[in-house]
């Protein structure tokens, strides 16, 4: 069984309530649907509830068991709360109305009053619209935390470096992280792994320098980083600045870095900005022939996630059941 199959079984085991925030999107009706069928998720769709229902029925939904919200019907039911955010009080009444008509606000204020364990929102949003509502709404689960994603990378099973499924962080959302960033990054990339995976982190900081085989200011943040995670967590197994095959292969470990007990063993891998992240994980994907999965957005209070408005059916279905296992962790 692989990692997805693994993480599948384990979703339907205690399934949640997620609420997707594009009701009307005809992929989103699909997944839906799936997730219902296959017994991983409650659903509540948003927006207009004719269209979703005639939607859903041309879709093959009989049962109707997904609930539909319209939030221009529904928003004075979160109103008060809304207005009392932080990030609100100063804003006038109708502001706030107009905000909460909004599916994405809408469908966060669901998860922030405890109405749904998750949302997923991305089809027809883009990234910065879902995590700016996701951060507002939902916050941070420490006080000025940072907001990251991480990508499952499935590897096919012909692949000879690296076996089952593995971390590439971040490749969604922080374009260039300080050190103090990417120990961030790095900690919350680990809590994914094992929450998600099951996995021993095994962490890998990534550069173009195996330790200090190079001197330069990128390799010296790569250095800043390790520190700082070992001491805010010294029990995470993490080592760096290496190069990615002195972190797969144990043969170029040994060599370039015979006293690291990560180097050739590595599983999650940690870039040193979103251009090397970004970059690396479609490569991986469509010339490597993974499965990604992603952007899982790391940091927040509650679960939330992210979809590429590129998602297919099957790629907001794993959606899905990332969120339903963010929530039952």
């Amino acid at each position: 069984m692989n990692s997805i199959n693994e993480m599948f079984e384990r979703a339907k085991s205690s399934p949640k309530h997620i609420v997707l925030a594009e009701g009307t999107d005809q992929r989103i009706i699909d997944a839906a649907i799936k997730a219902v069928n296959k017994k991983i998720a409650k659903i509540t769709l948003l927006g207009d509830e004719k269209t979703i229902r005639t939607l859903l029925s041309k879709s093959g939904d009989t049962h109707q068991e997904i609930l539909v919200i319209n939030p221009i019907l529904s928003y004075e039911m979160f109103l008060e709360d809304f207005c009392n955010l932080k990030v609100t009080k100063s804003i006038d009444l109708e502001t706030a109305k107009s905000e909460l008509k909004r599916p994405l606000n809408f469908a966060n204020m669901m998860v922030r009053k405890g109405l749904a364990d998750g949302s997923v929102a991305g089809a027809t949003h883009t990234s910065k619209e879902v995590i700016v509502s996701a951060l507002k709404i939902i916050g941070t689960k420490i006080p000025e935390g940072l907001i990251s994603s991480s990508f499952i990378m499935q590897m096919p099973h012909n692949s000879k470096a690296l076996k089952g499924a593995v971390i590439f962080s971040d490749g969604g959302v922080v374009i260039d992280p300080n050190a103090h960033e990417l120990a961030q990054i790095t900690i919350a990339s680990s809590e994914t792994a094992k929450s998600l995976l099951n996995l021993e982190p095994k962490i890998a900081l990534l550069s173009f320098s195996t330790h200090k085989s190079a001197n330069h200011p990128h390799v010296d943040k790569i250095c800043d980083a390790l520190k700082l995670v070992k001491t805010l967590n010294p029990k995470l197994k993490v080592d760096g600045p290496l190069q990615f095959d002195t972190a797969i292969i144990p043969s170029v470990a040994s060599k370039k870095a015979p006293t690291s007990s990560i180097a050739g063993n590595a599983n999650i891998f940690i870039f040193p900005d979103l251009n090397s992240g970004n970059i690396a994980y479609k490569i991986t994907e469509r010339l490597g022939g993974a499965k990604a999965i992603g952007p899982i957005l790391q940091g927040l209070n509650q679960p939330a996630n992210d979809l590429s408005r590129g998602s297919d059916v099957e790629a907001i279905f794993n959606m899905v059941m990332v969120t339903v296992l963010q929530a039952q962790a």
